[in-house]
């Protein structure tokens, strides 16, 4: 059963786990599950995605009940008027705070060209970012003794493909997790020390005007428990408490006690 965040006649958010498609798509033909068809058979109605969320990231992800619904919110999508939030963990320790003002390529999807991706000039893209959390571990992964690595949220202020991994990976501090933009060893260190291999991105709020009503809605995803379990392990979790984002109650700690060479 897909977690479901909120619903009305109109609409309907669900809490997407991470490994999970939106909806059918080429560039992942063997896949058989999607949310659109999961989500369908357990409310019993068809529903029409909003936007888009990435197979690997989990967290809220919103539907129309009907064409028009969905049309309205994709409307407030594309117009920039939802306010987005997400979380990571990524390698390094960027600034406290910043901007990232870095222009990305069109990346059309499977449903404009087949079997591949086309890239067009780059469009103006922006996301802020703050660090609320900083871990150095005895890892040797890369040449140094130990490894950093941080915990930040993220605000998107455009929607490109991507956008988000895309800019960290640009900032050099990609995401934990991440096979296309990010660092295989240290993927590979944390999948060894956790046991937990997935992007370790969530959308933890959305905050948008409903679709008919008018009438401001946020709404929030608890971050998962399988990415709440690394947070804790990292000795973060206080972080989220701190910054008054929900989560998942992690699986037992078993602390971690060995170095790591990858």
């Amino acid at each position: 059963m897909l977690p479901i965040l909120y619903q009305d006649d109109h609409l309907v958010a669900i809490h997407k786990p991470s490994d999970l498609l939106v909806h059918r798509s080429s560039l992942d033909a063997y896949e058989t599950r999607f949310a659109v068809q999961l989500l369908r058979d357990q409310i019993g109605q068809h529903v029409f995605p909003a936007h888009r969320l990435d197979k690997a990231t989990s967290g809220v992800l919103l539907f129309g009940l009907n064409s028009d619904s969905a049309r309205a919110l994709s409307m407030q999508f594309a117009e920039r008027q939802v306010a987005k939030n997400y979380l990571a963990v990524v390698r390094g320790w960027p600034d406290e705070q910043g901007e990232i003002d870095h222009p990305l390529e069109i990346r059309k999807d499977d449903a404009e060209v087949f079997g591949g991706i086309v890239e067009k000039a780059a469009q103006a893209s922006q996301t802020h970012y703050r660090r609320i959390a900083s871990v150095e571990l005895p890892w040797m992964v890369d040449k140094y003794p130990s490894s950093r690595y941080a915990l930040v949220t993220l605000d998107p202020i455009t929607g490109r493909r991507h956008q988000i991994r895309r800019h960290l990976k640009h900032l050099s501090h990609p995401i934990i997790g991440d096979t296309t933009y990010g660092k295989g060893r240290h993927n590979r260190a944390f999948a060894q020390a956790f046991g937990v291999n997935r992007l370790l991105l969530a959308c933890t709020q959305m905050q948008f005007k409903h679709p008919i009503s008018g009438q401001m809605l946020s709404i929030t995803a608890p971050v998962a428990a399988d990415m709440s379990w690394v947070i804790q392990e990292l000795g973060c979790l206080a972080a989220l408490d701190t910054h008054q984002i929900e989560y998942q109650a992690p699986q037992p700690s078993t602390s971690l006690q060995r170095q790591i060479f990858v």
